[in-house]
């Protein structure tokens, strides 16, 4: 199976899958970065893990159907099988989720369905809940609204600024976000 990683930022959750994947056996490969940022980090980071990667903003398009074209071309000669979402700031349009119907996964940092959107882990800890959490779920036409494949909670505890809560679950993310990837590979390899 061959995976294609989505990324708009830092790049911190790329690199952890990258590096699980390389450390352990796993029956798939991450093939291949895409950014539509020019700017962010995480495309050094593909760099410097040797994972190619290509960049383009939905701006240079005239419609978010002609971009998404693009991004199915470039699956296409790739030869991707698996999309996954790792801090892609971009709601996925019918193109693509028509195209990859059940293959695209995303992480979201709360406990789905509270704190959907952009600012999940600010919004719990403004929210001044005692836990949020990690949820690794499939994508559909909805915000942070596709079935759930995994959650792990995290405590706010009283100490907790919203620095140290982003570390918090930071730390869950990197583990669980491979780790729930490759269950489904491998469910999907038992059935085969």
């Amino acid at each position: 199976m061959r995976i294609a990683v989505f990324a708009s930022g830092n790049g911190s959750n790329f690199q952890a899958l990258v590096e699980y994947f390389k450390e352990n056996e796993v029956p798939a490969t991450i093939d291949w970065l895409f950014c539509d940022r020019p700017d962010a980090f995480v495309l050094q980071r593909a760099e410097k893990l040797g994972i190619k990667a290509t960049c383009f903003s939905p701006k240079e398009f005239a419609s978010k159907v002609l971009y998404e074209q693009a991004i199915l071309e470039e699956l296409a000669n790739h030869q991707i099988d698996l999309i996954v979402l790792a801090g892609y700031l971009r709601i996925i349009g019918k193109e693509l989720l028509t195209a990859y119907e059940n293959k695209i996964i995303n992480i979201h940092p709360s406990l789905l369905p509270d704190f959907p959107g952009l600012h999940g882990i600010r919004d719990a800890f403004e929210a001044r809940v005692k836990e949020t959490g990690v949820t690794v779920h499939y994508v559909d036409s909805g915000v942070d609204t596709g079935p759930i494949i995994r959650q792990e909670k995290v405590e706010i505890e009283p100490q907790d600024t919203l620095v140290t809560l982003e570390e918090k679950i930071h730390r869950i993310e990197h583990r669980i976000f491979p780790e729930a990837i490759v269950e489904l590979i491998n469910m999907g390899d038992s059935t085969q």
